[in-house]
């Protein structure tokens, strides 16, 4: 299923279902969230294409917001250490 060839009219500006499923891992989309999206891609169902996508964006942004706030107590740690220590 995952070498089926496109339907022309919903690949843009996708060349091959190749290209897609690399965009999808260069995004960090697991193996499921691949088969989801080119299931719905194979159906045209657009509208939960595009919630899986946006569900996939939203724990993309929960880890860097995570990642933030832990660079941000790490940052507050060093400043204590500098300012108070010998």
């Amino acid at each position: 299923m995952i070498n089926k060839k496109l339907k022309q009219e919903y690949i843009f500006p996708y060349n091959s279902r190749e290209e897609i499923i690399q965009n999808l891992k260069d995004a960090g989309c697991n193996e499921k969230i691949i088969t989801c999206c080119l299931s719905c891609l194979d159906l045209q169902k657009k509208t939960e294409l595009l919630k899986y996508l946006e569900n996939h964006r939203k724990e993309l942004l929960d880890k860097v917001h995570e990642g933030e706030r832990q660079i941000n107590s790490l940052d507050y740690l060093v400043f204590q250490i500098e300012r108070h220590l010998f």
